[in-house]
Order: structure tokens, then sequence, then C-alpha cells
């Protein structure tokens, strides 16, 4: 059964840092390159970040050099680290395998709202 819960959102002022979680069912963070993804008001879902299982990341350029994703292939955990926050990170952040489309499980969400 595939599980997905995200947390750590919440509001913060710009410039700000907010440490993302997302606990996996092993099913799917095994065999899985993992990702977050975020949606924000009237958007599409974007991708965020990226991770294989060996620990290669990747990035949107609107968020590299102050986001940071890692795994703990022992927790079945994928993290986000967001600094030097800002208004247009703003969205409902989501994690998920790598390709995951409208029809695959998705978990509920953690809200990031930047404000002064």
């Amino acid at each position: 059964q595939v599980q997905l819960v995200e947390s750590g959102g919440g509001l913060v002022q710009p410039g700000g840092s907010l440490r993302l979680s997302c606990a996996a069912s092993g099913s799917i963070f095994s065999i899985n390159e993992m990702a977050w993804y975020r949606q924000a008001p009237g958007k599409e879902r974007d991708l965020v970040a990226r991770i294989s299982r060996y620990g290669i990341t990747k990035y949107a350029d609107s968020v590299k050099g102050r986001f940071t994703i890692s795994r703990d292939n022992v927790k079945n955990t994928v993290y986000l680290q967001m600094n030097s926050l800002n208004f247009a990170d703003t969205a409902v952040y989501y994690c998920n395998k790598i390709g995951a489309g409208e029809y695959d499980y998705w978990g509920q969400g953690t809200q990031v709202t930047v404000s002064s």
C-alpha cells in the first residue's frame, strides 16, 4: 500500500527557512527516484527537486542554491531544506516518485506560506 505523509510546512517571513519531511511507504521509496513538487494557487504542480536512490540531486532553476533535497533510506523519508524563502515559494508541497501523474496516489501535501 502506497503512503506518503508530508509535514513541516508553515508560515514564514521572507528570507526564512523551513524543513519539510515526507514519510514514504517502502514500496514507493525503495525502488524510485523521489522528488518534491509544489502547487501554487491557480497553477499546475511543478517539480522542485529530485533525488536518486544513490543521492544524486537535481533542482529547478527557481530554487537552485536555496533548497536542498536529501533522503534517509533507512527511515524511508525524504527531506527538503528550504532557505531564503520568498513569496514565490508559497505553495502546497508534495513528495512522490519521479514521473508521478494525476492518476497516481498523492499525499495531502504540506502548506508553505511566505508572508510578511
